[in-house]
């Protein structure tokens, strides 16, 4: 029996009194069809409503399939950036290639050649999010794009200091020059928690032992687990940097005002979870 069949029996059996559930095991159909179905009945009449519902299958779009090309390119990409993210990969594509593609495609073709995700667990174990009792015991790092220009930030959980270090570029050796800029302001830290790009891995990795005890990697797409840098990432735009895109051209002028904005958050500016303190102050009244 052909849909439209179906449709035209539905209407008979709804004018005789029928309820939709009957209906719906008459026609083999779900009762949700059944519903819709009669409900367009009722709009537009039932010659209109299969009119409209042949129209319809008609204009029906067959899916476009990706370039070739474009797949072997996010496949190099994937390979030569290290498994890098998505998100990541759809910033490279548009740097290298001059080409715009949605992150849900590119997961889509990297799923036809990499196993993305283990089949039997969702997600890795990685523990409880660490919480900081003292100065120094937990930091999360990150990265904040400006278009040519790159902020690698770092908060101390528990003080609210922050440290940034701008760069042309998300490369590991990048994220190993800043963590050392960083660490040369915060010493040293019993935990850093990053996420999984691949400017934290490689070189960033091989350096983080001289600075910290322990490295912890937040699971993808739960931003509650790095909610301070988010937090701070997001002041760095409103209260320093904006939200426009810069060239390398701009560095030394935004390092000017970087600094400027570090030092006035660090000593002056007050924090609503310090009472009000600035984090220096609050390190202060510790001692």
């Amino acid at each position: 029996m052909t849909n439209i069949a179906r449709i035209e029996l539905c209407y008979e059996l709804n004018h005789a009194g029928m309820h939709p559930d009957y209906i719906a095991a008459r026609v083999e159909r779900h009762r949700a069809t059944v519903y819709r179905w009669l409900k367009g009945i009722k709009l537009y009449g039932v010659c209109d409503f299969i009119r409209r519902y042949k129209a319809a299958k008609k204009g029906r779009r067959q899916p476009r399939k990706t370039d070739p090309i474009i797949k072997q390119r996010i496949y190099a990409i994937r390979e030569e950036k290290r498994h890098c993210c998505g998100e990541k990969i759809k910033w490279w594509m548009n740097k290298l290639h001059d080409t715009t593609i949605s992150v849900s495609t590119i997961y889509r073709i990297l799923g036809q050649k990499y196993q993305l995700r283990s089949k039997w667990k969702k997600n890795q174990s990685r523990g409880d999010v660490p919480k900081a009792h003292n100065p120094r015991e937990v930091a999360q790092t990150d990265t904040v794009d400006f278009g040519g220009i790159f902020a690698y930030t770092m908060v101390d959980i528990f003080t609210r200091e922050a440290a940034v270090v701008l760069a042309t570029s998300l490369e590991a050796k990048y994220g190993a020059y800043a963590l050392k800029r960083q660490m040369d302001y915060f010493g040293h830290i019993t935990l850093i928690q990053r996420d999984g790009g691949s400017e934290f891995a490689a070189e960033w990795e091989q350096a983080a032992p001289q600075y910290c005890e322990k490295i912890r990697t937040a699971r993808p797409y739960k931003k509650n687990e790095q909610a301070f840098i988010e937090s701070f990432n997001r002041t760095l735009r409103k209260e320093c940097l904006g939200w426009a895109k810069y060239t390398s051209q701009d560095l030394p002028a935004l390092q000017v005002e970087l600094k400027r904005f570090l030092r006035t958050y660090n000593t002056e500016r007050p924090h609503l979870s310090l009472d009000m303190r600035a984090p220096v102050e609050m390190l202060s009244h510790l001692g």
